[in-house]
Parts: structure tokens; C-alpha cells; sequence
């Protein structure tokens, strides 16, 4: 069975450039092994990725022997719930893509709050003049 998304569609892609997903697949699929909820597919913004580096979890830097090149702004990254719902709390919450990010990560944050920090363009973006 394919896994949804949180607007109850087929979950789509998140990122490939640099490859992302638990289980680097370019989705934010999940399973019982990710205990993080790598669920949230964020856009990363300086602040955003500042933030994670001062919680201990440094996205910019390089990680060669995992084929991880580190993330810079714009970059699309399927984050953990609970450092996104941190990011949030903090003020610097990133952008979220709702079609790649995972309906599992509803058990942890409302759609009320991935709303507000929704970038999705619609498949035809010629209605938005």
C-alpha cells in the first residue's frame, strides 16, 4: 500500500539534488525504523538550517561517508516532526511542501500548523497571475 500524503493524496516526491527520505528513496516515507518521523518534506532556509545547527543537528554540513554533500537554502529535506515542530516553536519554522510530507507526521503535528508554512504551487501554476 503506498503511503499518503496530508492532503490525503499519493505522496509525492520531496527531493532528489541531494537525495533525501529515510530511506533515501527522494520521499518522506516512514516505518517502524525511523524513530525520528522523517515525515515534514521542509525547503531550507538559512535560519532554518541555523536552527538546526544550534540544537545539534548540523543539515549544512557535508557528511561524505554517508554520500550526504550538507543541505543549502532552497534545498528540499524530509526533516524529523519534532525538530520542524522545534524550528516552529522557535520562530523559524521551514517552508513545507504538504504534497511530499507524509500524513503519519499528523500524529505529531495539526495540519492547521503545516498549512501555515505551506509553499505548494499547484501542477498548473497559470491561474496565479
Amino acid at each position: 500500500m503506498s503511503e499518503r500524503n496530508v492532503l490525503g493524496g499519493e505522496l509525492e516526491p520531496c527531493g532528489t539534488d541531494p537525495m533525501t527520505g529515510f530511506f533515501r528513496d527522494g520521499c518522506c516515507r516512514t516505518g517502524e525504523q525511523d524513530q525520528g518521523s522523517h515525515t515534514i518534506c521542509a525547503v531550507a532556509t538559512v535560519e532554518f538550517l541555523d536552527h538546526q545547527r544550534s540544537i545539534g543537528n548540523d543539515l549544512s554540513r557535508p557528511m561524505p561517508a554517508y554520500s550526504f554533500p550538507g543541505l543549502v537554502p532552497g534545498d528540499r529535506w524530509c526533516v524529523t516532526a519534532l525538530n520542524w515542530a522545534r524550528a516552529h516553536r522557535d520562530g523559524v519554522a521551514a517552508p513545507v511542501v504538504l504534497a511530499s510530507t507524509n500524513e503519519a507526521v499528523l500524529r505529531l503535528v495539526p495540519l492547521e500548523l503545516l498549512q501555515q508554512h505551506a509553499v505548494d504551487v499547484p501542477t498548473d501554476p497559470s491561474g496565479l497571475v
